[in-house]
């Protein structure tokens, strides 16, 4: 964003204490005082165990062009101040401000799984066409939303926007700012279960996106799952003159569905409903990224993105890192790393892709804990153990506390002998380690909080 700090002061709704500094042009927004740079525009932001605001001062004598300073923190540092009520609010207003006055369209994402991988696909296939901002990383949230929109050059057509939530009204607030021209909704897990009580409330929790479209807007959703149009049929449910919807799924009432699908060990080729003469080649495993490729499928073709393009755009696919990776390491041995995060759904849908894989002497998952389940916890590990078949799995290797109730239920199909359980890393690396054959296949799959990409690591300079 480049704007000067009286246009900055206007769109957020604060008070520039000098008015020399009014033309003074700032180049980008940053939050976090380790990542200065010549002329941007300071935000500190407080939090329950930091303020930013100790840092102003320091910004402005290392070439920052200007800083926000909340009016309860005291008297601001000499400078190109501009004082506002809130940083945090002044920072959302901004962005929605600026977001209005570029004029992009925006493509809004949210959903209990897949929401990154679908961001990312969707990006690739209308950055055949057009110029395109995504969200990176996992700035999807009250603070990440808005530094993405400011990250955004002047001239982008369409911006792409991951929307996460812990809790209700949460994608009711992102969607506000983001007033999304078209809004995907991936599936409805069992993840954020602890914080919000069942999947009826996940499902409104996510459909909250519609609330934020604009007039005729589309809304793009899994048919497959019946939750999604209960909630929106319900009357709570906001949602604009006019919407749009379509649905894309495994099953055949959906208004996109694969038709046929060949696995090969980099990925998917299918056909669908839609594009019935001409196999779509997906670089990425599982059936469960078919259905997300549906989605992004349907946000290219809204936006007139034509069918060489689209071929081009999945050709080129590039991905957030730890989502079902496919690395290969020099001795031979293959890690499927989809380590980033784990919902029931989820992880059964990486076994899926386990299962799939031919031509190894032993496929091998290695399973954490799956985090914020709520109080059924015990019980969605279990699920998963009961899940493992032998001709899903050859070994299992559980790490964490919950992922015991998986190793004790995977007993049920698997032999004891073939059945693992660590709560120490270091000892699960050095297991594997001292295990694992050049020719073997690994699936490593967890919640972030347990941290299996230490052991991913660990593997990939052994081997």
């Amino acid at each position: 964003m480049r704007k000067t700090l009286g246009e900055v002061a206007v769109m957020c709704g604060g008070n520039l204490v000098n008015k020399q500094n009014e033309d003074t042009v700032i180049h980008g927004v940053i939050r976090d005082s380790r990542h200065m740079s010549e002329g941007c525009l300071f935000i500190p932001i407080v939090g329950e165990n930091y303020d930013g605001h100790a840092f102003v001062a320091e910004g402005l004598r290392t070439g920052a062009g200007g800083a926000l300073w909340q009016r309860d923190r005291g008297t601001p540092p000499e400078g190109a101040i501009i004082e506002v009520d809130d940083t945090l609010e002044a920072l959302q207003k901004l962005s929605k401000a600026y977001l209005r006055e570029v004029g992009s369209k925006v493509v809004g994402i949210t959903g209990s799984n897949g929401k990154t991988t679908t961001k990312d696909m969707i990006a690739a296939l209308l950055e055949t066409t057009y110029k395109v901002h995504k969200t990176v990383g996992n700035y999807n949230n009250h603070i990440g939303l808005p530094l993405t929109i400011l990250a955004m050059d002047m001239d982008v057509d369409i911006i792409v926007l991951e929307m996460g939530m812990n809790a209700r009204h949460e994608i009711e607030f992102l969607a506000a700012i983001a007033g999304p021209d078209v809004a995907v909704i991936t599936n409805i897990g069992e993840a954020h279960l602890l914080q919000l009580g069942s999947r009826e409330e996940i499902a409104r929790a996510k459909a909250e996106i519609s609330s934020g479209l604009k007039s005729e807007g589309l809304l793009i959703y899994n048919g497959d799952e019946p939750l999604i149009s209960e909630v929106l049929a319900e009357s709570t449910t906001i949602k604009p003159i006019n919407m749009k919807t379509w649905t894309f799924g495994i099953n055949p009432d959906n208004d996109e569905y694969p038709m046929g699908m060949l696995n090969h060990n980099k990925g998917v080729i299918f056909t669908t409903n839609v594009h019935k003469e001409q196999g779509i080649d997906l670089p990425l495993l599982g059936r469960h990224n078919v259905v997300n490729c549906l989605a992004a499928l349907a946000v290219a073709r809204h936006f007139n993105v034509t069918e060489e393009n689209i071929h081009k755009g999945l050709s080129h696919l590039r991905l957030t890192a730890m989502r079902i990776e496919q690395v290969v390491l020099p001795t031979g041995l293959t890690i499927l790393n989809d380590a980033y995060n784990a919902s029931p759904s989820s992880m059964k849908a990486a076994i899926d892709v386990l299962q799939s894989m031919k031509g190894y002497r032993t496929k091998i998952a290695v399973l954490g804990d799956m985090l914020e389940l709520g109080l059924q916890e015990n019980e969605f590990h279990a699920e998963i153990g009961s899940y493992l078949t032998a001709d899903k799995v050859n070994l299992l290797y559980t790490y964490g506390p919950l992922s015991a109730y998986t190793a004790e239920a995977a007993k049920v199909h698997l032999p004891e002998s073939s059945v693992y359980a660590f709560e120490d890393k270091k000892e699960l690396i050095s297991h594997l380690e001292e295990n694992l054959q050049p020719r073997d296949i690994v699936l490593f799959k967890a919640s972030r909080g347990m941290k299996l990409e230490e052991v991913v690591d660990a593997l990939k300079e052994k081997f």
